[in-house]
């Protein structure tokens, strides 16, 4: 540990809900980084053509199916993209949905119900299914992406503000109960990126939105949370665990 690696290349890393957004520039950035990367998504053509990005940017990745709603499906893909890389170093647990809906409205149950269950249980059952092939690795990492929701709320977001809450605390969790082994988890609290997720918002709602609340003034890239999901996830990373970080522009710090 003299000199800890700055570098992912030769890592293998899975990356859920890689098809687009943060998920799709997470994936994109580690096959660049020289990572053999594990590209799932809820539909295979998604999932592969990000995969084929890669790869034909001089890369190794393969794309898989992966609804991560659903346990057999995370337990047949972990284990046999693990098989096929040789292993598994990295888990960015990145898939998510968003969705609004007020406590006393018509299918708020389903609405909490699914919340919970993409963006929260999945997450652990990821991990659950890497656990044997991160213990086996040198330099084994988790990051699990949050959100600023985590740490505040929006009206009538309750539902996935408690769905992101619960991955801040579970990121604390694991940390803990993994540290002994030396297996890193960490949380990313993205706040307003310009992805899919948010494209309900116009350019111009956004505009005044992160003038008024950013420190940037402006909306974050995919492309910036990558790059952080990236740091945490370097051999010489090996001293931070548990933390729950936001990438924001600044939105958690700015009061006026």
């Amino acid at each position: 540990m003299a000199n800890p690696s700055r570098s992912i290349r030769g890592s293998t890393a899975l990356v859920t809900g890689a098809a687009s957004g943060m998920g799709r520039a997470t994936a994109i950035l580690f096959g660049a980084e020289g990572a053999k990367v594990i590209v799932t998504d809820r539909t295979a053509e998604g999932a592969e053509a990000v995969a084929h990005e890669i790869r034909s940017a001089g890369g190794t990745a393969r794309g898989w199916k992966m609804d991560v709603a659903s346990k057999a499906e995370i337990d047949r893909v972990v284990a046999e993209a693990a098989a096929q890389f040789g292993g598994l170093d990295i888990v960015v647990n990145n898939a998510g949905i968003a969705g609004f809906g007020a406590l006393d409205g018509e299918g708020y149950d389903e609405l909490w119900e699914r919340m919970l269950a993409v963006n929260v249980t999945a997450q652990q059952r990821v991990v659950r299914a890497a656990l044997p092939f991160l213990r086996k690795s040198a330099a084994p990492r988790v990051v699990n992406i949050a959100s600023t929701e985590a740490l505040g709320a929006t009206p009538f977001d309750s539902a996935y503000v408690a769905s992101k809450s619960a991955v801040a605390g579970l990121t604390r969790a694991l940390a803990v109960d993994l540290g002994k082994e030396g297996i890193i988890v960490n949380s990313i609290c993205p706040g307003p990126i310009e992805t899919p997720m948010t494209s309900f918002a116009s350019p111009e709602q956004k505009d005044k939105f992160a003038r008024f609340r950013t420190a940037l003034r402006r909306y974050g890239r995919p492309e910036e949370v990558a790059h952080m999901t990236l740091s945490l996830c370097l051999p010489a990373a090996s001293y931070i665990t548990g933390a729950v970080i936001p990438v924001d522009g600044g939105l958690m710090a700015r009061n006026a």
